[in-house]
């Protein structure tokens, strides 16, 4: 059972007292336990045992999941717990305020306007950070992290490990749809494919009633589907809370993925997976992808998890979209990724002699592109492949360094280039005398890049309209 909320449960503890009638010292004689400690429990300043809860459900005529439901139990208590949490909340400590206590005089509205009050400079401290710039540091500052330990999150591993296990996950091939369903039962969400879905979402979670919805299979596929289940229920897994600012957005949102591959393509069952593979000299992200679902995309991600940790293998991973700009990246094979001073690789356009972009014009663009290619730093093996159901499609390149090439399927390829980029003549700088003879004399006229200027979304979930999300949980009927 996932950890009771001690704020909460004191609400409900509180809530259901008052309805009983008796004061905290009358409670405190029916189960034992002094008035002062059951003060300290309706406040949540104190977490009781379970047992207690029960001495305490049973006392009160009541029953244990109701005193451990996670929603406050009236509009009032709600405002309480918002605004206890609230003061625990980094920007409100900044403030050095005294703390505020909720007291019996103390009106609903005037709770209300302290919420609300603390709600919009939370917004506007959030849209004042919540720029291209920043959100390309803090995507920085999280994939350094994630270079230092081989891409490898030992603490979500176990988080989705325990998930599996409390399922019955039967540890080999990949998750059935009883599996899935069990998840969503396990953190406390019944699955629900709905019409009508807001287009800002790819599923939303009303934590009030317990449901989880998605869109219908004509707008998100199986695979697809599968994913964003798990996506979501790996933010409740996790413990993640309203973000504060949008490096704590893109951080929650980078584990909350890291939890869902480590769900769909368990660690043990694919460590040996693998083991066996590169054994034979045989690893291939299609057949990660094949044996337990999901996308090649996922496949590939998941693959650099778990190829230094159980294989020893150093690796990279671009997704590319059909201009040559890199969207995603992770490398700890020493490629030389183009990148700016800050070390942000996203955004740049990757050399046209890399598999990532030859890939796309190969005449099998459609199988899985492999290349060997030269570079200032060493010589690097690759595998491309493209995603023709996105679209504009993009290529998901996956590679490693000359030494370790020698176990993957592809290895034996004869394609080969050359890429002196980022440094040197290549194809970011045209030859010295073609550029002498046209340098002067060309002037390209470029697509429009307006969004590059603009701000990011000034929301609590950036790209996200919260109110039409609200507007459609509402108006589902239970």
């Amino acid at each position: 059972m996932p950890a009771f909320d001690p704020v909460v449960l004191g609400q409900r503890v509180r809530h259901a007292r008052k309805a009983k009638g008796l004061t905290l010292d009358q409670l405190g004689k029916l189960i034992g336990k002094p008035g002062p400690y059951l003060s300290l429990v309706e406040t949540g300043k104190r977490e009781p045992k379970l047992s207690l809860v029960a001495d305490i459900a049973q006392a009160l005529n009541t029953d244990l999941p109701t005193l451990l439901d996670p929603e406050p139990p009236s509009r009032r208590a709600r405002l309480e717990v918002q605004l206890s949490r609230i003061q625990e909340e980094p920007l409100y400590l900044q403030l050095e305020l005294p703390h505020l206590k909720a007291t019996a005089s103390m009106r609903d509205d005037a709770l209300e306007h302290i919420v609300s009050l603390y709600d919009a400079l939370l917004r506007k401290t959030l849209g004042e950070v919540a720029t291209p710039e920043e959100a390309r540091r803090a995507a920085v500052e999280i994939k350094t992290r994630s270079r230092s330990v081989g891409n490898f999150h030992a603490d979500i591993e176990e988080a989705a490990g325990d998930a599996l296990k409390a399922i019955g996950y039967s540890g080999a091939g990949a998750l059935s749809q009883r599996d899935i369903t069990e998840l969503g039962k396990h953190f406390g969400f019944t699955l629900h494919t709905v019409q009508g879905f807001p287009p800002t979402a790819r599923a939303i979670a009303d934590k009030k009633h317990g449901r989880l919805f998605i869109p219908q299979r004509d707008e998100l596929r199986t695979r697809q589907a599968r994913y964003v289940i798990a996506q979501t229920l790996g933010h409740v897994a996790l413990g993640h809370s309203r973000p504060k600012n949008y490096l704590d957005f893109f951080r929650q949102r980078i584990q909350a993925n890291y939890f869902a591959s480590a769900v769909l393509v368990p660690n043990e069952a694919a460590a040996r997976f693998l083991t066996e593979a590169k054994q034979q000299r045989d690893l291939a992200v299609e057949d990660l992808k094949e044996r337990f679902y999901t996308s090649y995309e996922t496949a590939a991600h998941r693959f650099t998890n778990l190829a230094t940790e159980h294989l020893d293998i150093p690796v990279h991973l671009l997704r590319v979209d059909h201009k040559g700009i890199i969207r995603s990246s992770y490398e700890n094979d020493g490629i030389p990724f183009p990148s700016d001073p800050d070390g942000i690789v996203d955004g740049h356009r990757v050399c046209k002699h890399w598999a990532s972009r030859r890939a796309m014009h190969s005449d099998s663009r459609f199988d899985v592109y492999y290349q060997y290619t030269d570079m200032p730093a060493g010589t690097y093996w690759s595998s491309a492949y493209m995603e023709v159901d996105r679209q504009p499609p993009s290529t998901i390149t996956l590679g490693t360094d000359f030494k370790s090439a020698q176990y993957f399927r592809g290895r034996n390829t004869e394609h080969k280039a050359v890429s002196r980029c980022p440094t040197g003549e290549c194809c970011r700088t045209p030859g010295s005398e073609l550029l002498d003879e046209w340098g002067d004399s060309v002037w390209p006229t470029p697509h429009s890049q307006k969004h590059l200027l603009a701000a990011l979304p000034q929301e609590i979930f950036p790209g996200t309209d919260l109110g039409e999300v609200i507007e459609f949980v509402a108006s589902q009927e239970l």
